[in-house]
């Protein structure tokens, strides 16, 4: 597992023209989830998503993406960068997971400028973006959401208490047409976007959420 970290975020957001390089050592043909998140802090629900993504995908390399911050959560409530690396380390095992922080490199706050700026950067690498199936129920609500959907497929990995809600979510609804069966997982990295599956696995209840609660943060 690497680790790769940049120091202090950018005061600016959004691709920038000479932003620092990512750190990630990705070459043409690579199949690579990105999974992105705040992981404050990362818990085994986490490890249990990009597991279930890595083998089911045929993926080469998770790259978990710590983000600088979540636009929908509150900064308060965030740890700071370097703990939430350090969080996302304990639970990133093997050598095919690496923890970035790559959009602090960047400078991009939102999901749909990574892709861009990611998919810029590193031409014929066959990225795939992660979620659990809890995120896929709020999906609509991120910034450029169906931007998102064309631009890369997208494995949803089954979550306790939205299994129900998530298929009936707005983006399922709306990219329907571009659904793949679970069977045929393992093609995903190579398919046109838009072009999604939903994975279902043993089923992880641990959420950061619940952890903070109990830890008195």
């Amino acid at each position: 597992m690497s680790f790769f970290h940049a120091g202090p975020a950018p005061r600016a957001f959004g691709p920038r023209p000479g932003a620092l390089r990512d750190g990630l050592h990705l070459t043409s043909g690579m199949r690579v989830g990105l999974f992105g998140g705040s992981f404050n802090p990362a818990h085994d629900g986490h490890a249990h998503v990009a597991e279930t993504a890595l083998s089911r995908l045929g993926l080469d390399r998770v790259v978990w993406l710590v983000s600088p911050q979540n636009p929908l959560k509150d900064a308060r409530e965030t740890a700071s960068l370097e703990d939430r690396m350090t969080s996302a380390c304990a639970q990133a095992r093997g050598p095919a997971m690496v923890v970035s922080d790559a959009e602090t490199r960047m400078g991009t706050r939102w999901t749909v400028d990574t892709l861009r700026a990611l998919r810029e950067r590193h031409p014929g690498v066959r990225f795939v973006w992660l979620m659990g199936s809890d995120n896929l129920e709020g999906f609509d609500r991120w910034r450029g959401w169906t931007d998102i959907m064309r631009a890369v497929p997208v494995a949803v990995v089954a979550r306790p208490g939205s299994l129900l809600e998530s298929r009936a979510a707005p983006a399922a609804r709306r990219f329907a047409f571009a659904r793949v069966s679970s069977r045929k997982a393992s093609l995903l990295p190579g398919m046109q976007a838009p072009a999604w599956t939903y994975l279902r696995a043993p089923l992880n209840a641990k959420s950061s959420t619940a952890i903070r609660r109990q830890s008195g943060a």
